[in-house]
């Protein structure tokens, strides 16, 4: 044997195998629970008598042969080596023992010997003992609790007359075996010995591993091994066989070893074992013993019994292979009637629903409005919690129920909708069909029925919702009914969203719910407006898993944001991306991750968008993503294209699209990225068409406004590109016309297009004006595109020290957003290194103090006064001050004129603060 105990009790066995061959008969019942190594040291010692020219005879009993009549006496003398003398009288004594036998024999521990089995018997016994005179006989019987009671008898009749003689039998037996008569008798005979074997420590079972393990392996896996073999020998190594196989645990390796073990248990603690895999714990007894079916002191035995061979840890099976493997061993039918027994159990006893779904939805079919109730209250249980894919599992086997209407069936079917599409939109689609049917024989509500639009329209299925919209619209709900309410919120988020299907309502500005008001604001370019009540949909949210779209407010207060270039919109996308939602849901990390990758965009961090679109389309799959895809394809498309990633970006382009994307608003971002790379990689007449479309769209729609795309720039800068700078012209002049072009960025993007296209001596203030806007948007890719203008302008001007100003400050922001699009452009100028003749030399710059250098680093940087004073904790007055000071000591009149070789590490602008 491998271990301490092992040996110290083979030791023990030698010693009395020695004492046998000398003449002394012995007795040894080896005892151990299941899986403790009896069997194997029953085999070690039979073979070192076997070595010692013992005629070793053997025996396994087992559960199935405990009814055949002297069935383990037959397997011992057919365990003889020959058939000649005393072995052929003793098999022929089997054979009349047999045919003594009678009915009237007793079934369990020892039988009545009657005269004629009694001279039989001393018959066997003499033979024995003539066989013991020749050579000393080791009888060697495994698990003798299964013996028929024959058998036993006989072993009795002959352990009283074999004191003195060569003869020792060595039965093993397990702890938790019924203490009956047999075993009593026997352990009075003075010659028999009680062995007992303990399961492993955790010393030894790490002295196990050592031999088949590294070291430091064993080491680590040593209390774990422990907990879950409990000890048990077969189920270690079965462990360990698992762990060198594919370092894991294997239903067909551990799982088999623990059905091998629960075979040679007994009928109750089996059934105790399939009640305890069934309900998973044993925290109540009385529950355990009914679904077994026994009573509860058989309950609380069995509990020990399977604590003693390792299947029990604690309150419940050692591991969950375990409790597969004996799920698994049930027969269908009666694995799930099992599960729905135990379920009906645990309804009756008050448990929580949480507590009972788990059971119904492993059963096959759920049956009973009861199971229908608990599953779907611990489907909103499961929301209110997070575990958006365990409520989507209640309410999947709420609707296998073969119980309810077809309306209630419906309802069941529209909220699993809603759930599943939290977190794979795409698995919701196969119910839309049904649900479809449903609405259309009027077995939704109507708060379900506009939900199915959603979905419907998520999935470019814009023909259906539109039919069902239409019959929401002729059923006229009353007028201040919470239908229509819905209703008109939902035209109005319809407008903003899929404006194809939309209908125009006459409700008054501010009634409506958050989301439909801030969505009514974005359509007719009021935006601005209502800038003050998306930060507060943005504070006050909370959990919305009652909410079909629970993440619409969020996004249009964030859209709201971003159509007015608040500085506040990536901040709060990283902030909502940080906390997360509840419940979880990959969806609603996606469409942040696209409303991030957009903010990101729009602040020039072109790095920033690739990464965060690639996450949008990461969360959950592009096919997934339904028309809404367009949003995150169209950031990564304009993102790698601004990048000079035009590779890249063409292969984005080349991905399938849903073909009613182009029907929606995200169709338009795509359409507008897809322009931009044309426009980029040369191809001015294709990003005009695409321009020119998201123009036709915007205005058939009702959405004409610039906070969504600004087609006409675009549409402006394609033109300049064919050499029409009237066009051009006309259409920046429209764009400055339009409502909802007083935000800096739509003023700004016209300013160029018209300085660009028109006379070189009025660029300088016309573009000056556009930077100054587009650094009050923070877009350092605008920034670089103005400071290139700007630096032609002064070049053709003549002004080639403000020309290389300009192109220096464009180089480094460059750099800062990987803008390589651009580079090339700033390349044509002059380089650095040549004569300047700007009053502010580099060494000028020691001239500063630390406070001002900080301060004109940051304002070369492209950092507002204000949100220099934010970083350095001073006030926007004392920026002011410091930005005044540095102008007159550089010679210099603005922040434009400034060297840039103050940023070269920006920040050294928060190291020993002055300010």
């Amino acid at each position: 044997m491998d271990l301490v105990e092992r040996v110290e009790k083979e030791a023990e066995l030698t010693r009395i195998l020695s004492e046998f061959s000398a003449g002394k008969g012995a007795v040894v019942l080896l005892e151990g629970p299941g899986g403790s190594g009896k069997t194997e040291l029953l085999h070690t010692i039979a073979g070192r008598a076997r070595q010692g020219g013992s005629l070793v005879l053997h025996a396994g009993c087992s559960r199935a042969e405990s009814a055949l009549p002297f069935g383990v006496l037959g397997q011992l003398f057919s365990s003889m080596p020959t058939a000649d003398g005393p072995v052929a009288r003793l098999q022929a004594l089997h054979r009349r023992l047999n045919a003594e036998a009678t009915a009237e024999d007793p079934a369990h521990d020892t039988a009545a010997i009657g005269p004629g089995l009694a001279r039989l018997l001393d018959e066997v016994t003499a033979t024995l003992l003539e066989l013991a005179r020749a050579a000393p006989v080791f009888i060697a019987i495994d698990s003798i609790r299964h013996a028929d009671p024959q058998s036993l008898g006989c072993l009795l009749y002959l352990v009283r007359r074999t004191a003195s003689a060569r003869v020792m039998a060595v039965l093993t037996d397990d702890t938790t075996a019924h203490r009956g008569l047999f075993r009593a008798e026997l352990l009075d005979q003075p010659h028999t010995h009680r062995l007992a074997l303990e399961p492993l420590t955790e010393d030894q079972v790490a002295a196990l591993l050592a031999r088949r393990l590294e070291p430091a392996e064993a080491e680590r896996l040593a209390g774990e091994f422990h907990t879950v073999s409990g000890g048990n020998l077969r189920l270690l190594r079965a462990l360990v066989d698992d762990h060198l196989a594919c370092g894991g645990v294997r239903k067909d390796g551990y799982g088999s070893a623990v059905l091998r073990q629960l075979g040679r248990l007994e009928e109750p603690v089996v059934a105790v074992a399939r009640a305890l895999a069934v309900l998973g714990s044993a925290e109540a007894p009385d529950r355990l013993a009914r679904l077994a079916g026994v009573d509860d002191g058989t309950a609380v035995a069995a509990l020990q019994t399977l604590a003693s061979v390792g299947l029990v840890t604690g309150s419940g099976l050692s591991h969950d292979i375990a409790r597969e493997a004996v799920l698994d061993d049930l027969a269908p039918e009666e694995r799930t009637g099992l599960r729905l027994t135990a379920a009906a159990l645990l309804h009756e006893q008050g448990c929580p629903p949480r507590d009972i779904a788990p059971l119904l939805i492993e059963a096959d079919r759920p049956g009973g409005a009861w199971s229908v109730h608990v599953l779907l209250e611990a489907a909103e249980q499961e929301l209110l919690a997070g575990r958006s894919q365990q409520a989507a599992a209640a309410l999947e086997a709420a609707l296998r129920a073969p119980v309810g209407s077809n309306a209630e069936r419906a309802s069941i079917e529209s909220r699993l909708v809603q759930v599943r599409r939290l977190f794979d939109p795409a698995t919701a689609e196969r119910h839309l069909t049904a649900l479809t049917a449903a609405a259309r024989a009027d077995e939704l509500t109507p708060a379900r029925t506009l939900d199915l639009v959603r979905q419907l329209l998520w999935q470019g299925r814009a023909a259906e919702a539109g039919e069902l919209l239409d019959r929401l619209r002729t059923a006229r709900p009353e007028a201040h009914s919470e239908a229509a309410a819905l209703l008109d919120d939902t035209e109005k988020w319809l407008a903003w969203t899929h404006p194809t299907v939309a209908r125009r309502t006459h409700r008054p500005a501010g009634r409506g719910r958050p989301a439909a008001l801030l969505a009514d604001a974005l359509v007719n370019g009021r935006a601005h407006e209502v800038v003050g009540q998306a930060h507060q949909v943005l504070k006050d949210r909370g959990p919305t898993y009652d909410l079909s779209w629970p993440e619409e407010p969020a996004l249009l207060a964030l859209g709201v944001l971003l159509c007015t270039d608040s500085p506040d919109a990536a901040a709060w996308c990283d902030r909502l991306l940080r906390e997360g939602h509840t419940p979880y849901s990959p969806t609603w990390m996606a469409m942040l991750s696209s409303m991030r990758a957009e903010a990101a965009l729009r602040l020039g961090d072109l790095t920033g968008a690739v990464e965060h679109a690639q996450q949008a389309l990461n969360h959950i799959h592009p096919g997934a993503w339904g028309v809404a895809v367009g949003a995150p394809l169209g950031s990564l498309v304009l993102a790698t294209t601004r990048m000079g990633h035009y590779d890249e970006a063409g292969a984005y382009l080349t991905h399938a699209v849903p073909k009613h994307l182009f029907d929606t608003r995200y169709g338009l971002h795509y359409l507008h990225a897809r322009g931009q790379y044309h426009l980029l990689t040369g191809h001015p007449h294709a990003a005009l068409a695409d321009f020119l479309a998201c123009g036709d769209r915007m205005r058939a729609w009702g959405i004409d406004v610039p906070g969504i795309v600004p087609w006409r720039t675009s549409a402006a800068e394609a033109w300049l590109d064919l050499g029409n700078r009237e066009q051009a012209a006309r259409l920046a002049y429209d764009q400055l016309g339009r409502p909802g072009t007083n935000g800096a960025r739509p003023r700004a993007a016209a300013l160029r297009a018209l300085a660009v296209g028109g006379p070189v001596a009025r660029r300088p203030q016309m573009l000056s004006e556009a930077l100054d806007l587009y650094e009050r948007c923070g877009d350092r890719y605008e920034q670089i595109r103005i400071l290139g203008d700007l630096a032609t302008a002064y070049h053709e001007l003549g002004d080639n020290r403000r020309a290389r100003t300009h192109v220096r400050r464009a180089r480094h922001l460059v750099g800062l957003c990987d803008a390589a699009s651009l580079s090339e452009a700033l390349l044509s100028f002059p380089d650095d290194s040549e004569e300047q003749t700007s009053p502010a030399g580099p060494g000028d710059g020691a001239l500063l103090t630390g406070s001002e250098r900080r301060v004109a680093a940051l304002a070369v940087g492209g950092y507002t006064n204000r949100e220099i004073a934010a970083k350095l904790f001073i006030t926007p007055s004392t920026v002011e001050q410091h930005l005044t000071r540095v102008y007159r000591k550089l010679g210099v009149r603005c922040r434009k004129d400034l060297p840039v070789e103050l940023a070269t590490s920006v920040t050294e602008a928060f190291v020993g603060q002055e300010a």
